[in-house]
């Protein structure tokens, strides 16, 4: 229970998602240290801070507070046997004129290629557009992440050019290239003047 109301779950055939919670710190801290390096590639730098209890905590608190104010939703991934296989969220929701949200997502190194990820993008991108009605989902990744590029191609995603210094990875300000996906009846819905 999150809040007095049941904790929002979105199954799939091969993956749950659901709100991190506390009981999760030991899957969680032993996927991220067995996937240390691999994930070291794509994402900040994380100081030992990062992998304290009390800090995975506050991220618990924090996703519980986010999805309240309807700001942002984390979901945890985990396969049939409850086994986490990695995280996805949904960040920066923005409604009104933009109505948009900013998608990002990470797999344990052993758990990549298999379809996980795919089931689990493509159940947020439903949720996202069909629940939070949101229209615009955007995402963005490495250049030579081509696992990450071709999983938001294969799902709909269409690129949009290049982000400038977009993000800090690996205590490197990094190019990012930039996806989108509209809600189907948004697309082509520009106005001229």
């Amino acid at each position: 229970m999150i809040f007095g109301k049941p904790e929002l779950t979105l199954k799939t055939k091969k993956v749950e998602l659901r709100a991190p919670n506390y009981i999760d710190f030991d899957q969680w801290y032993s996927l991220r240290e067995g996937s240390k390096a691999f994930l070291e590639l794509w994402e900040p730098k994380r100081d030992k801070e990062f992998f304290k209890r009390s800090a995975f905590n506050n991220r618990v608190k924090w996703a519980r507070k986010s999805s309240k104010a309807g700001q942002a939703y984390q979901f945890f991934i985990f396969d049939k046997f409850q086994t986490l296989l990695g995280s996805i969220t949904i960040e920066n929701v923005r409604k009104g004129p933009s109505n948009s949200a900013t998608l990002g997502y990470w797999l344990g190194r052993e758990h990549t290629g298999k379809g996980f990820m795919r089931e689990a993008v493509l159940v947020i991108v439903d949720f996202s557009f069909n629940k939070l009605n949101i229209s615009r989902l955007e995402a963005a990744t490495l250049p030579e992440n081509g696992a990450s590029r071709g999983l938001l191609e294969k799902v709909g995603f269409k690129y949009e050019g290049v982000g400038q210094s977009y993000l800090q990875i690996n205590g490197r300000w990094r190019n990012h290239i930039l996806y989108g996906l509209l809600r189907n009846d948004r697309r082509g819905q520009v106005e001229e003047s």
